[in-house]
Parts: C-alpha cells; structure tokens; sequence
C-alpha cells in the first residue's frame, strides 16, 4: 500500500471537480483497511467510496481511504431466494447488471444509479418505485476507532428517505466493507407502476416483462434524462423530493394547484423537486461552467472546468428561489464537502 502525497482527486469524483488530497491510499482487503487504520489512529481521515454522491469544494486536508473492496458471492440460497454478498468496492450498475444475467430479482428498478455498492445503505438508495431497504439483509462494517468488525442487521440501519443510521448516529464511525440482499430466484416482483416505465415498455411492444425488461427500460429512461458522468460531470440527482404536511401543502396547492404530488402518508406529500426547479425557470440554465441540465431539473452539471464553489453557489440559489417562490425547503441529497 502506497500513500500518495498531494493526490488529484478529480477522477474520483463524478462531478470532476479539481481538488486535492493531502494523502490517499486505495484499500483492497480489510486487512490493508485494519492497518491503514490502526497505523493513521490519530489522523484526520476521509472515506471515499465510488465519489459519486459528493461535491468537493475544497481541498481534503486528510488521509483519504479509497475502499476498493472487489467480489461477490453466493451465500445461501433456496428454492425461491438468493443471498448474495457483495463487496463495498464494486460498482452498483455493474453489480445490479449481474444480478439480472444470473435472474436474480429485486435490484432491477435501480439500475444505472452510479456509485460503489459499499455507500448504497448510507443513502437507503432509490428509484422507480424500489429502494436498497426492500432487499437488504445487512451490512458489515469496520469500526474506525478500534478496528472491530460490526454487522449492522437491517433494522439496526433505520433506514428511511434517503436515510440511515449511517448519516445520523453513527456517522463517521463506520466503514461499509460488504453488503448482503436477499433477492428473487422465481416469482420476481414484477414493478412497472413508478414514473415512465410503463410507457417504456408499451413503446417496446412488451406486455408481460421479465426483470431484464424492466432494467432496460430504466436503463433508456435513465440515459434520455441524465447524463452520463463520464461525458458531464454530475452526481445524478442533486436534491431530495421535500416532504410536506398535508396541513402545509393544502394551502401551497391553493396558490399553485397545478403542482404535482404524491401521497406517501395520511398526513405527508411528497413533492417533486424537479417539477418545483424547472416551474422555477432553472432549468437548462446555465451560471459559467456550473449549471442545471436541460433534460432533468434535479441534475447540477459541471460543464468542463467548475469549482464545487461554483456548483455550491447554483444550489444554494436554486433552494432559496425555491423557498421564496413556493415556501418549501428543498435540501441537498448529494454530500457537500
């Protein structure tokens, strides 16, 4: 393990934002984690996974630790369901790509979410209709300041809206190293009712859809409104959907009754922060380098040569209009740094 002085961290993050680590070293067993831990006790450090739900806006005046955790394998299996583990460092669309060629069920609606497999509990990871808490068993993680191992089963991980245990109580204290899900072996949840994939599929002549299907139609979904990190720097969706009191909303809707909305609760809507970004003329809208994308009002791009300052201040500019135009607060999913 080499630890690399002054490191650009720019190929390590989606957005590809220039900045600097004061160290780095790329982990590859937990034992190289165990050391790297134990011998940097009293040091600063900083965690990275796959890089793609940050923005950088400063330098890392820390030792960062690049989990590149690899493999995957079968655990236990029955007639009607798999247990996979799955190492922290591998890539979730390709990890999710083979849980499909294998006809495994249960991951096939989050397909093409960037990212490494080790943060996707962190952020209890959603799409079209399905999150990481539907097919999560758990998860083992190394305790930062002793080194122990911990198995967080998944009630322990208080998962909810783009939340969990790992971005409140016990933030900072874990690393993720493998994840374990339970997914289908037969009689896969078929689960075309969220957003455009009906649509997709009927485009395609497909009446009765494997999950296969279903993946690919994220997958032409996904392409049509986001874009590739590789091409344009980005970190997929910026913001959270808000979540407003029915209380609350019923008075909103009087000024704006075109707003769209979906129950989530007796008493809880959820807004859709794009639809309130793009009525708010950010759309498309582009401040230098930094900007909003054309196709998706939730994407923050980096057209070549933004700071995470630049990009700091469009989002900042966006939740305040926001917050004046409609009275919701919108908060930021991606991780500010």
């Amino acid at each position: 393990m080499e630890i690399l002085q002054q490191f650009s961290l720019k190929n390590y993050n989606t957005f590809g934002i220039e900045a600097k680590a004061k160290q780095f070293v790329a982990v590859h067993s937990i034992d190289e984690l165990k050391t790297i831990l134990a011998q940097h006790k009293d040091e600063k450090k900083f965690i990275l996974g796959g890089g793609s739900n940050m923005l950088l806006t400063q330098d890392i005046d820390a030792l960062v630790i690049h989990i590149d955790l690899k493999g995957k394998k079968v655990i236990e299996e029955n007639e009607d369901h798999v247990f996979i583990e799955c190492q922290a460092g591998e890539n979730w669309h390709e990890f999710v790509l083979w849980t499909i060629e294998q006809d495994f069920g249960g991951l096939e609606n989050m397909s093409l979410i960037p990212g490494n497999v080790g943060t996707t509990p962190v952020q209890n990871i959603g799409a079209y209709g399905a999150e990481i808490k539907d097919s999560f068993i758990s998860c083992d993680a190394i305790n930062i300041n002793n080194q122990e191992k911990r198995t967080f089963v998944k009630d322990e991980c208080k998962f909810g809206y783009r939340e969990s245990i790992f971005k409140n109580e016990v933030k900072d204290q874990f690393i993720i190293t493998s994840v374990v899900f339970k997914l289908t072996k037969r009689n896969h949840k078929i689960n075309t009712s969220y957003g455009d994939i009906s649509a997709e599929l009927a485009k395609n002549n497909i009446t009765n859809p494997t999950i296969k299907d279903v993946s690919n139609a994220v997958i032409a979904i996904r392409r049509s409104k986001l874009p590739d990190p590789k091409e344009l720097g980005n970190s997929g969706s910026f913001f959270k959907n808000p979540i407003v009191p029915k209380v609350d909303f019923e008075k909103i809707q009087q000024k704006f009754p075109e707003m769209k909305y979906y129950d989530i609760s007796p008493t809880e809507v959820k807004v859709p922060a794009g639809w309130l970004i793009e009525q708010a003329g950010f759309k498309g809208k582009r401040f230098g380098d930094a900007g909003i994308h054309k196709n998706q009002a939730l994407v923050l791009v980096n057209y070549g040569n933004a700071t995470g300052q630049e990009i700091l201040a469009v989002s900042k500019d966006v939740q305040q209009t926001i917050f004046e135009t409609f009275g919701i607060q919108i908060e930021a999913e991606v991780n500010v740094i």
